[in-house]
């Protein structure tokens, strides 16, 4: 039986990595992003089924999903990896951002699961990968949109895993740490000696979410180091509170 896949944000970085492992392993793919000239290049050459859809959006989201249904009988893995960055604060980013980043970030995952549930159920055992980050475990005011839209993404993750359970469907939650991609550049870690070892390239969290799935595991830490901050901030919330505070009051 061929395994049908369905990855957002396919295009490029941690997608377009995730799609060449899968492809390997002889998943059917089809690749979900925006811009639709760097989606059909990489669909020719995985022999992928390209789709333009702007996850945000709830009508593009149906419109797809209708597709779908037409040219499949199952679907057997949804990995919602569409992201946009957002380097600034609530105060300070633009409130049309600030949208973007919740619409793409968290709510393109919800619209995605709600149109494509019935196909993953007729797929059954199937799996839902949700890729996060840990800036959805470490609240950081100077990322406070993104990191907020990472949060609500990581409890959708969470909470959504329970009502799936009876119907056949597993969640997985992915984590990743720094990863440089073109929509994600690290070019600050990048330019300092000590800190560029905490960059990955997009192949490593793509070779963690492939293990996630044929492992079943529920949470997943890239790298695994990165769970202790995550604990820490659960333990002590305000502590990192008071150092970002404290930063801001000296700059």
């Amino acid at each position: 039986m061929t395994r049908v896949a369905v990855v957002t944000g396919g295009s490029s970085g941690i997608g377009a990595a995730l799609a060449r492992r899968l492809a390997g392993r002889g998943w059917r793919l089809v690749l979900v992003a925006r811009g639709r000239e760097r989606l059909e290049r990489l669909a020719a050459e995985l022999d992928a089924e390209p789709e333009a859809c702007n996850v945000a959006d709830r009508g593009e989201v149906a419109d797809l999903a209708a597709r779908l249904g037409e040219r499949h009988d199952a679907l057997h893995l949804l990995v919602n990896n569409a992201g946009v960055p957002g380097r600034a604060g609530f105060l300070t980013m633009e409130l049309d951002r600030i949208e973007e980043i919740v619409g793409v970030n968290y709510l393109g995952g919800v619209w995605c699961l709600r149109a494509l549930l019935p196909l993953l159920e007729r797929g059954a055992p199937s799996d839902l990968v949700n890729v996060a980050s840990i800036a959805g475990t470490v609240a950081y005011g100077p990322s406070g949109p993104y990191s907020a839209s990472k949060h609500a993404q990581l409890a959708f993750s969470r909470t959504v895993a329970a009502e799936l359970a009876p119907r056949g469907v597993r969640v997985h939650s992915v984590n990743p740490g720094f990863t440089h991609t073109d929509g994600f550049p690290q070019d600050r870690l990048l330019r300092r000696r000590l800190l560029r070892r905490l960059v990955m390239d997009p192949e490593r969290v793509a070779d963690a979410i492939v293990r996630s799935v044929e492992h079943g595991a529920p949470e997943t830490f890239v790298p695994a180091a990165f769970r202790l901050p995550a604990v820490l901030q659960a333990i002590a919330p305000g502590t990192l509170t008071r150092i970002m505070a404290a930063r801001a009051r000296r700059s």
